[in-house]
């Protein structure tokens, strides 16, 4: 990214490794809606000359002294998420704040990001996974960012077996958040979404009702199929700053609201006063930046390799070489309507 509202290629040195750290180069890439967010929105604040992208499958081309399990030539899942592990915020389970909130998110956030020939990595023993072999590397990729924060929209939301949940958003993001509500025993699992092959792959990957917002209301739509009842959790993995009053309204007394979408514009979040039970629903919202590191990617992988979970299934478009990566960000800007998620094949 050159500055905000424009992209362009930069060249930049080598990045140093330290004695903790790895330097690898990317075998696969995939854009995010974040980038676009970043780039168009200025999410995160004034960006100049920055390199985008937290999605990679990589190879390690140089580890620090002190990097005990990985060498270069090594093939390596890196999450999008990179805690530093020693922080105190990790020792407080809150590994992805580490260093201050979001401080876990550092690919083009605060350093540069994938999208280029080299690219850091801090702390790599905590922070890379070996591929498996035969794995898929399509599904590989999804396993940076969209595999876990879906996973992670199911625990904030905390799906029990036999929960009705309504998942709000089925891109990327709410398509792995349907398969790990299927994963953790939900009973019905609304869907809301349009797009035929996201709606498609959603009842896959387990969703029991496509509730399309191009019908009418979601939440009438959703209360009728309830009987006027409601859903145990709902997970926010798309929609904007006022999607929160559907989800609130939807929601039963005693119910939580698991938010993984980034709300990348404006200043407050809409929760309708009333629907929240004057404050005293118990209602609960939680929103959180899903958790990074090696162990989360050796689990999620685990699912992939046993065959439970196939994000494969959600890359529409393919592409070769790393100077495709600026026409995939395009794709995940223009949002055509057979897209779900682009990958970028490194040479």
């Amino acid at each position: 990214m050159l500055r905000i509202g424009a992209t362009g290629w930069v060249e930049k040195d080598i990045p140093a490794c330290g004695p903790l750290d790895a330097i690898c180069k990317p075998i696969a890439l995939a854009p995010c809606t974040s980038d676009v967010h970043t780039v168009w929105a200025g999410a995160i604040g004034d960006r100049k000359d920055m390199i985008l992208g937290h999605e990679a499958v990589g190879e390690v081309v140089e580890v620090g002294s002190l990097v005990r399990d990985f060498k270069p030539g090594d093939k390596v899942l890196i999450t999008a998420i990179t805690p530093d592990w020693n922080s105190l915020e990790a020792q407080g389970g809150y590994a992805m704040h580490s260093g201050g909130m979001l401080s876990g998110w550092k690919f083009s956030n605060f350093k540069d990001g994938v999208f280029a020939e080299y690219f850091h990595v801090n702390d790599a023993d905590g922070n890379l996974a070996h591929l498996p072999e035969g794995m898929d590397i399509a599904a590989a990729a999804m396993l940076a960012d969209m595999v876990p924060t879906g996973f992670h929209g199911a625990e904030l939301a905390d799906i029990q077996f036999g929960d009705n949940v309504a998942v709000i958003g089925i891109g990327p993001v709410g398509l792995m958040a349907v398969a790990a509500t299927a994963i953790r025993g939900a009973a019905e699992i609304y869907a809301v979404g349009s797009r035929k092959n996201c709606c498609d792959l959603a009842l896959e990957y387990g969703a029991t009702e496509i509730i399309n917002y191009r019908n009418g209301g979601i939440v009438e739509q959703i209360m009728e199929k309830t009987h006027g009842k409601g859903v145990d959790k709902v997970i926010v993995a798309g929609g904007d700053n006022d999607t929160f009053a559907e989800a609130m309204e939807i929601l039963k007394p005693g119910g939580i609201i698991g938010n993984v979408n980034y709300l990348g514009e404006g200043d407050f979040v809409g929760v309708p006063r009333s629907q929240w039970g004057c404050g005293m629903g118990h209602k609960q919202l939680r929103g959180g930046l899903m958790p990074g590191g090696r162990l989360r990617a050796e689990k999620l992988a685990g699912l992939v390799m046993s065959g439970r979970i196939h994000p494969e299934k959600m890359i529409t478009h393919r592409f070769t070489g790393l100077d495709k990566v600026e026409e995939a960000l395009m794709l995940m800007k223009d949002k055509p309507r057979d897209l779900i998620k682009p990958l970028v094949i490194v040479d």
